[in-house]
């Protein structure tokens, strides 16, 4: 988050917090006076600066807010339009209106976890973190090994809160919404209870709490996992590929929303494997087969699967 405020503080952020709440002695009135005090590098140009809380604690959430959302309706329109199988829509358990309620849902939650997480940001910030700028300071080696012990630290943390939160008496108050989505689409992606996105978010912020990691790395990682997010909910069944031994694929997550109590993992199958809840994806699985059932007796596509024709009106 650093990355972010240390870009945007002198592009958007400063002009801004001098408009909104101007030090006493700048003595400017119109848009021409701001740019003339920030060239000039004069008085304190807000009553604000760089390092007040408040104004950090207000940049963070327009940055999360804004950041998360525009990220959440690129990729998920990308991987809706471009991969998701809209047959899927037929299936039998797809509600109606599914789409328009897992984007309500996602819009309503990320406000909250915004919020939830703004200690956390703050912190990194603040300078409290172990996040570092100089690539130098540990070396290019650490690069690749903070990145993989991110990701397995992650991937470990994120399995057992993800199991835990299947426990019933769990369950049925923070992670049940989401699975609501049984035939999920890309955009069920962040279509959570608050807490319990902010809960499965923790060891993102924990990790470099605890662990040295480059500040650009980490936001490029960052980033990477809420695409990842939605890469893994857009229904893509693919199966009897050499990876899916050790990737926790889309077809795999695809699986956890259909029979609740499998394939946990984040990236990775080693937990599932080895604590005995993984589930292979397996053609014969595949959601599209019930939708293709509902499509037929419809008369939308042949036994081949293969859409039908409607004839031209003379």
């Amino acid at each position: 988050m650093d990355v972010a405020l240390e870009l945007l503080d002198p592009l958007v952020f400063d002009k801004a917090y001098a408009w909104a709440l101007p030090h006493p002695g700048a003595g400017f009135s119109n848009s021409s006076d701001v740019n003339t005090l920030l060239a000039a590098d004069a008085a304190p140009m807000s009553l604000w600066d760089r390092d007040n809380i408040y104004r950090q604690c207000i940049s963070i959430l327009l940055i999360t807010q804004i950041g998360a959302s525009a990220l959440y309706f690129i990729f998920s329109a990308l991987s809706y339009y471009l991969i998701f199988d809209r047959r899927l829509e037929y299936h039998p358990r797809f509600l109606k209106n599914q789409v328009r309620q897992e984007i309500k849902s996602s819009m309503t939650a990320i406000p909250f976890i915004n919020i939830l997480t703004l200690p956390w940001f703050l912190g990194e910030v603040r300078g409290y973190s172990l996040l570092y700028g100089d690539e130098k300071s540990y070396g290019w080696a650490w690069l690749a090994i903070s990145s993989v012990l991110y990701m397995a630290f992650n991937d470990i943390a994120i399995y057992w809160i993800h199991r835990l939160e299947h426990y019933p008496s769990v369950y049925k108050y923070i992670h049940k919404p989401h699975h609501k989505w049984i035939v999920p689409t890309p955009w069920a992606a962040l279509a959570f209870h608050p807490l319990d996105g902010y809960v499965q978010s923790l060891p993102y912020h924990v990790f470099v709490f605890v662990c040295p990691m480059n500040r650009y790395l980490y936001l490029v990682l960052f980033v990477a996992v809420q695409l990842w997010t939605i890469f893994i909910h857009d229904g893509d069944m693919i199966s009897g590929h050499w990876t899916e031994k050790f990737i926790n694929s889309p077809a795999h997550h695809t699986l956890h929303h259909m029979y609740f109590t499998v394939n946990y993992g984040q990236y990775f199958t080693w937990c599932d494997n080895y604590f005995d809840s993984h589930r292979a994806p397996r053609p014969e699985l595949d959601p599209i087969h019930d939708a293709l059932k509902v499509m037929r007796a419809k008369g939308l596509v042949d036994e081949a699967g293969n859409p039908i024709a409607k004839p031209k009106k003379e």
